[in-house]
């Protein structure tokens, strides 16, 4: 279980850092919850590959800042009804 834990912790980072991925992105397509996902790259991560772990808390801390102006054209799409 464990090494399994440190594998998914790897590869979540690594599909974050290729698709510049949102944790809600990545949780989907890993087929996990958005708290295992930030879990797994806030505490984990750092204690198994350091330098994998900077890279996408760069990733992690740019979607953080970008979030309100997500949500704001999501509203906009669904009052529009654009999507």
């Amino acid at each position: 279980m464990k090494g399994n834990i440190e594998e998914r912790a790897c590869d979540l980072a690594a599909y974050i850092i290729e698709n510049r991925a949102t944790v809600r992105a990545a949780a989907q397509k890993f087929g996990i919850s958005k708290s295992t996902v930030h879990k797994d790259l806030s505490e984990r991560l750092p204690l198994y590959n350091r330098p994998l772990y900077l890279q996408v808390k760069s990733i992690l801390d740019e979607n953080k800042a970008q979030r309100h102006i997500r949500g704001g054209i999501a509203t906009r799409k669904k009052y529009r009804g654009d999507a």
